[in-house]
């Protein structure tokens, strides 16, 4: 009777599997039906953490044998009463046993002989061996809902060794292992279980057709990490979870994704490797953003306001620059000047620092008019930037003293400029007085050096100065700052927008990371401080993470740290990938949850991931070893142990829906 009520609780159970399949086993067992066994062996030495297994030749053979990091499963001989459980074991290397010296002998003899045939007695002494396994942790029922499992990363009690017996999983079961505490809601499949990276059947025995399932709640608000060596699958698992969120949203459109797309492969297609865009898999979804619009690929303008942003700016300049081979001196003396921003100007006090800090802001202001750069003077009026007395504005007047004045200008009438025109034509002026009266007493202590760059680049005894700068207006688009908003209202309508940078140099992609990181950012904590987040998330994905985030540990005072930090709380999740895990800040790793981990050549780096995350240690050989395309070690929030997956590749119809397809 007790045994019958205990069967009646749990039969809702997902872990009836186990006990029809233990039922099963003792049948076969009972009825000499050994080849339809799942049995592995017994335990031979039993701890909380590693489990040593003698099995047999025989045995490996009927379960299509037990490669390294093979799932096992490890049960009582007899439940007493218990609810039905199993522990988790992986397989990591071979152990020696008692008799390991005896059999060593045996073999030596019998090669020294050259015995051509063992006896039946011998072979059975010999066949048998021994497995070292790693104890991952125990499925048991929920106690407080009977159609849940739980998992837990240790293990209750062990009892003596030989109160075990050590199991292959079949398909029910592994599908209990790996998608067992998995959550629910918004599930995806992503690839298939893949033990080996070796295909080659075992016994003529293939092993079971396990699917991988992910829930894209582990990804919304969560940090992902991809890493591994190039062409192996880093950005078709950045496709896969960017399409399982548009699959999984597409009735509510809860989640808005902003792709930053280093090579522009997540927007165009491209047919001669025969992949397809996320953008014409989903179109009505997907908005781009192209540095250089292409023929084949929708997409909106992506421009910068080079008069707006200073600071940022002129390292994107300096970049342009070189990739021309400017070379000449006074160029790369104007291109190495620090700029200000125009925030960190504003919070400067009324004074001399200030009006400096401005009037090297208008001197760059002159050299990109000068060059025939486009600006809405509008909106430079409006960025509040004014030299001299906050009670007298005048947002084009570099505020050059009265002795200054008198010394340019003489007898002549003279009116402080109120256009960008006005304060070129101003500037030249004091520059033409500067090179002819260079010893001149009112000019003393009035231009710093990087003054004197800039001036010398504006107006340059040689060389072509400001209209070198012409090719690069390709670039500007003085409206260029409303992108922005446009952008976060499609994020907030759950669009995928991506920002095609395949074309830009790496200062204009870092330029357009930390200006959108920085909007998107602002624009969450907002509606948090407003109580607007709801149930809204935005996704940012990041390659050549490596080039953005902060090398420094103590270091957190950027966008990226904060999104670290804090993003989980203003409803940000963000998606990185790079090649090496040492390259990335330690801090920023400790806060991620999930893991892609494709095949790595170093040592070093392997290990430093071991170290990072807990749950690698012990793969690093088969991390190392292994380089197929899309052979991914799998850890998410749902997943309590690493999962070998061969992730599915990216090749979605026009539709939408996922096509299953070989690498």
């Amino acid at each position: 009777m007790k045994s019958f009520f205990s069967d009646a609780e749990h039969q809702d159970s997902p872990l009836r599997a186990l006990t029809d399949f233990l039922d099963q086993e003792d049948r076969n067992e009972k009825a000499g039906r050994y080849d339809d066994m799942k049995f592995i062996g017994y335990v031979l030495d039993l701890g909380f953490d590693d489990a040593t297994i003698i099995t047999s030749d025989p045995f490996k053979k009927a379960v299509g044998g037990v490669p390294r990091g093979s799932f096992l499963i490890m049960a009582p001989d007899s439940l007493e009463g218990m609810p039905p459980h199993f522990t988790l074991l992986r397989v990591k290397a071979t152990a020696p046993t008692p008799l390991s010296r005896d059999v060593q002998q045996t073999y030596f003899e019998l090669h020294k002989k050259s015995m051509p045939a063992l006896d039946i007695w011998t072979k059975g002494e010999l066949q048998w061996g021994a497995l070292s396994a790693n104890v991952l942790g125990m499925f048991f029922p929920d106690q407080s809902d009977a159609e849940k499992i739980i998992f837990s990363g240790d293990v209750n009690n062990i009892v003596s060794a030989h109160r075990y017996k050590v199991y292959s999983p079949t398909k029910e079961l592994l599908e209990l292992v790996v998608n067992g505490t998995v959550r629910q809601e918004n599930q995806f499949p992503i690839g298939k279980l893949r033990l080996t990276e070796c295909s080659l059947p075992f016994a003529n025995s293939s092993p079971p057709d396990t699917n991988v399932r992910v829930s894209t709640s582990d990804f919304r608000g969560f940090r992902t990490a991809m890493f591994g060596k190039t062409r192996l699958g880093k950005s078709n698992v950045v496709k896969i979870i960017a399409q399982s969120i548009l699959e999984t949203t597409k009735d509510d459109n809860s989640v808005g994704q902003l792709i930053f797309d280093i090579n522009g492969e997540y927007a165009n297609d491209n047919p001669q490797d025969g992949n397809k865009s996320l953008r014409s898999a989903y179109p009505a979804r997907c908005e781009v953003y192209a540095l250089t619009p292409r023929p084949n690929t929708p997409s909106m303008p992506l421009k910068l306001n080079f008069y707006e942003q200073p600071d940022s700016c002129i390292p994107i300049i300096r970049s342009l620059l070189e990739q021309a081979n400017q070379t000449a001196q006074y160029v790369r003396s104007f291109s190495s000047v620090q700029l200000p921003s125009i925030g960190d100007v504003n919070a400067m006090k009324p004074g001399s620092l200030r009006t400096r800090a401005v009037r090297r802001i208008q001197i760059y202001w002159a050299i990109l008019k000068k060059a025939g750069f486009n600006a809405d003077e509008k909106r430079l009026r409006a960025l509040g930037l004014t030299g001299g007395s906050r009670n007298a504005p005048s947002h084009f007047d570099p505020h050059f003293n009265q002795a200054v004045i008198q010394a340019v200008y003489g007898q002549q009438q003279y009116q402080s400029p109120r256009t960008l025109d006005e304060l070129k034509t101003h500037l030249e002026k004091v520059e033409s007085f500067r090179l002819q009266n260079k010893t001149h007493s009112a000019i003393q202590g009035v231009f710093d050096p990087d003054d004197e760059a800039l001036l010398e680049f504006f107006s340059p005894t040689l060389g072509g100065g400001a209209r070198i700068l012409r090719p690069f207006m390709m670039y500007h688009d003085p409206q260029a700052g409303h992108f922005v908003q446009k952008i976060l209202g499609a994020l907030d309508g759950g669009k995928t927008v991506i920002l095609d940078l395949g074309n830009a140099s790496d200062d204009i992609r870092q330029y357009f990371s930390d200006l959108l990181s920085r909007e998107v950012f602002s624009h969450q904590e907002q509606k948090f401080t407003n109580n607007n987040l709801a149930n809204h998330f935005i996704q940012l994905y990041f390659e050549e993470a490596h080039n953005l985030f902060p090398k420094d540990d103590k270091d957190f005072t950027g966008v990226y740290a904060r999104f670290a930090k804090e993003g989980a709380k203003f409803h940000i999740g963000m998606v990185y990938s790079t090649q090496s895990p040492s390259t990335i800040n330690k801090e920023l790793l400790a806060q991620t949850e999930n893991f892609f981990v494709a095949h790595m050549s170093s040592q070093g780096e392997a290990e430093s991931l071991a170290r990072l995350q807990v749950q690698f240690d012990g793969l690093q050989q088969d991390i190392l070893r292994t380089r197929t395309p899309g052979y991914m070690r799998m850890l998410t929030f749902s997943h309590r142990f690493i999962i070998p997956v061969q992730v599915n590749k990216f090749e979605a119809t026009a539709a939408g829906s996922l096509a299953e397809s070989n690498w």
